[in-house]
């Protein structure tokens, strides 16, 4: 009997437990306005993922108003840092009230402009590097983040499936962008890849 992806998805929401009174406002104020974040599904992976190699250091290649960042802030801690990116200024401010709201106290800094340009002024090494850019620009990000991950940090992707864009005849590109990007992870020695199929997929490599 074929399983129903959006059925599992279902599944996995209906088990998962509330989040705090900040989460969900964040998730409140996507749903209301339409804004993409990576909801509770990939945040609690996300939690884990840090949790489990100890992160410290945290760098987001977009970071919308911080949701994926206040996810990672839970398992960092007082003594972790996270550098989140976006080029919307509304948006860093949204992510310093929910911030605040939240009472984070890990170490953060919020840099407005382009992630691609931003990171070159990071010599790292970080723990976890998330990438949620424009897609099209994915393939860029490769380069730029293997310098800059610790060996056995995690180079941590969302969308990768695309709508499943990525296995049809849909060619834009962005869909262009993500089937390059997922190649080139998987032929990178630097990185051992594997595409979780998590809401909209999440390719995660760990670095060599």
């Amino acid at each position: 009997m074929p399983v129903s992806f959006d059925k599992v998805h279902d599944y996995m929401l209906s088990v998962t437990p509330r989040r705090d009174a900040t989460l969900m406002a964040m998730e409140a104020h996507a749903r209301r306005h339409g804004f993409p974040i990576i909801g509770p599904l990939v945040g609690r992976l996300l939690f884990q993922l840090a949790t489990a190699i100890s992160a410290k250091r945290v760098f987001e290649l977009g970071s919308g108003y911080g949701y994926s960042g206040y996810w990672f802030s839970q398992a960092l801690g007082e003594r972790g840092r996270i550098v989140m990116t976006d080029g919307n200024p509304g948006n860093r401010l949204l992510a310093e009230k929910y911030f605040k709201k939240g009472r984070v106290r890990t170490k953060r800094e919020f840099r407005v402009g382009d992630a691609l340009e931003i990171i070159g002024d990071y010599d790292g090494p970080f723990d976890i590097i998330l990438n949620d850019i424009d897609k099209h620009a994915y393939p860029q990000t490769i380069d730029l983040v293997a310098p800059r991950l610790r060996k056995g940090g995690l180079f941590i992707t969302d969308n990768t499936i695309w709508s499943g864009r990525v296995y049809n005849r849909t060619r834009d590109k962005n869909t262009l962008g993500v089937i390059e990007f997922n190649r080139r992870m998987y032929a990178d020695r630097r990185f051992f890849t594997t595409i979780l199929p998590l809401r909209d997929g999440l390719t995660i490599g760990i670095r060599r």
